[in-house]
């Protein structure tokens, strides 16, 4: 990727949600549609312009400039001289501040987690809108194939056109806002991108978005100091998650010295908040495991039955097949293999992880703790078939290796 179409795509993370969000709150949501296509057409412009014209000396603004202006286009092309235009038009004076963008997205989280939308509806079009992830990525996110994808968002988009306007963020929609960041933040942390296994950009906007949560007073609840807690905690580890190469370094071989203090110390501040009355969720359960990680010496002196109290707690409150998984690699730690070994065949058995390369991963890790390396090397080339990049299909090559 040339160091042009590198930027563009950088910025697309940071700025797409916000220019959305911005002209939304000028267009009205009936125009989401036009929001989008302008925010793209000026994405695919920059690509163009900057490669002979070189980088402009504040990328960020010249976009929200571009997509504005190809807004003014498309309505007077379409005769839509209406208020909408107007304001439009008016806005393209006014300079864009922090603290408008700010609850202009608010605003457009809460808008996503419109009340007649389903719940996965709702995590979808967050997603989209708010965090530029491709029809790919969310279908991957969700487990499911990407026509169903595109029928969600088609019915999700044109919920959103009848609404009466912009929803004001409060508390009944947090649920799914929550879902969102957690998942955008996932696909950063150890997604399925074709090429980069680690993708920091979309941690720190997961992060930036929840930290917005927790200055408003009306979404500032245990739940979102807990999911941003977790964050955290888990953000502090990326330093350590890939080597110089580019290869995916596993928790077992992280160095820690690399971890970030200030990310840790963070994490357990928006923890200790999060303590605040008697909710507790799986955001807290999730920072609770990550906050005793993050307390480890090394991965031999991890509290393995801690982990493993919080994980079955966990699975209580959220029974997915990627906490089961969790479960039972730490049930592992503390029973040994041939118990964790049934669990995850139990999981196996299901079918929802069966193109997720780290289910044969831990499958082989624990058959080369019990003694079987034939059985072990059977299942890292099963999960080497299934691996989505080339940073997992180097560390899942590496442990092949290293049993042969």
């Amino acid at each position: 990727m040339s160091g042009v179409a590198a930027l563009v795509d950088h910025l697309f993370r940071h700025e797409a949600g916000k220019m959305v969000a911005t002209l939304v709150r000028i267009l009205g949501l009936r125009n989401v549609d036009l929001a989008e296509d302008v925010v793209q057409d000026a994405l695919l412009r920059a690509l163009e312009v900057w490669k002979y014209r070189g980088v402009p000396e504040n990328p960020s603004a010249w976009l929200f400039q571009a997509a504005r202006n190809r807004a003014v286009d498309v309505l007077r092309r379409r005769k839509l001289q209406d208020q909408a235009s107007r304001r439009l038009s008016r806005s393209l004076a006014s300079p864009v501040d922090d603290h408008g963008v700010r609850d202009d997205q608010l605003r457009m989280m809460s808008s996503c987690a419109h009340p007649s939308l389903p719940s996965e509806g709702q995590v979808t079009v967050i997603l989209k809108f708010l965090c530029g992830f491709s029809v790919t990525e969310i279908a991957q996110a969700f487990l499911t194939s990407e026509a169903a994808i595109e029928k969600r968002l088609a019915r999700a988009k044109e919920t959103l056109k009848r609404s009466a306007g912009p929803l004001q963020l409060d508390r009944e929609r947090l649920d799914s806002i929550h879902q969102a960041l957690y998942l955008l933040f996932s696909e950063g942390y150890h997604g399925s991108h074709p090429v980069r296994s680690v993708r920091e950009e979309l941690c720190a906007e997961a992060i930036r978005l929840g930290t917005f949560l927790t200055e408003h007073p009306s979404t500032a609840t245990p739940a979102t100091f807990a999911l941003l807690g977790l964050m955290c905690l888990h953000a502090a580890r990326l330093p350590s998650r890939i080597d110089d190469a580019g290869s995916l370094i596993l928790l077992e071989a992280q160095d820690r010295s690399r971890w970030s203090r200030p990310l840790i110390d963070r994490g357990y501040l928006f923890l200790n908040h999060s303590a605040a009355g008697e909710e507790l969720t799986a955001f807290h359960l999730e920072a609770g495991i990550a906050a005793l990680h993050a307390e480890a010496p090394s991965f031999r002196e991890t509290d393995w039955p801690g982990i493993l109290k919080l994980y079955t707690h966990l699975y209580g409150l959220r029974p997915t097949p990627i906490v089961a998984l969790n479960r039972a690699i730490a049930l592992g730690r503390v029973a040994g293999p041939e118990p964790a070994l049934r669990e995850l065949e139990k999981i196996r058995s299901g079918g929802r992880l069966k193109k997720y390369p780290f289910l044969e991963a831990a499958v082989a890790d624990l058959h080369r703790l019990a003694g079987r390396p034939k059985e072990a090397r059977a299942h890292l080339r099963e999960a080497l078939s299934l691996a989505r990049n080339e940073p997992e299909r180097q560390v899942l090559q590496s442990r092949l290796e290293s049993l042969a």
